[in-house]
């Protein structure tokens, strides 16, 4: 089982909430998939070396990690232009959501790269957990209909910018087609 894990670059530290489910992931052994940036990326790689895991995979954007705390195994992610802006990052992420079986995200509900990570998740039929930090409360993210609750939670100015970000009317329609899964997340739980 590969988890992709991830979040706003803007949080440094994990509630003991947060610990408890990425402790829960170890304990099952699962591969962890991870970003190279600074925030949540380099807090959960602290909290695994601490653990001394070692089924982790960092992500990094071109050739060089910006961190790589426990000197895991790296993927390198050909961006898609040399400007280090959101699309070359987020390269990276939209290769771990091909990879992963299920998300897990650590979310200030600001971070339109965080959400970019959901939607990713989502539009391949994969669930999400997400933690919503401001309400330290966890909320299982399987269908459209999951993502806009959660959304209900963010100031209107944040969901304007995700908007004209990331398109999310149009994603949000797309993902409301029938096709859409509602995987049961019970391995993280």
């Amino acid at each position: 089982m590969r988890v992709f894990i991830g979040g706003s670059r803007e949080l440094t530290s994990l509630s003991s909430d947060v610990q408890a489910r990425l402790d829960n992931i170890v304990q099952q052994e699962f591969t962890v998939l991870v970003g190279d940036a600074n925030g949540i990326d380099r807090t959960v790689q602290q909290h695994l070396l601490g653990q001394a895991y070692r089924q982790v995979l960092v992500y990094c954007a071109g050739a060089r990690c910006r961190n790589n705390l426990g000197q895991w195994e790296t993927h390198h992610v050909a961006p898609p232009h040399a400007t280090k802006d959101f699309d070359y990052y987020a390269a990276k992420d939209t290769e771990m959501a091909v990879a992963a079986d299920y998300g897990c995200m650590i979310w200030n509900g600001k971070s339109a790269g965080t959400l970019r990570n959901v939607l990713n998740l989502l539009q391949r039929s994969k669930t999400t957990l997400v933690y919503l930090e401001p309400q330290q409360r966890f909320q299982t993210i399987a269908t459209g209909a999951d993502l806009e609750k959660l959304l209900a939670f963010c100031a209107a100015a944040d969901v304007a910018v995700f908007e004209r970000k990331l398109k999310l009317s149009q994603t949000l329609a797309a993902l409301a087609q029938p096709a859409a899964s509602t995987q049961q997340l019970t391995l993280l739980t």
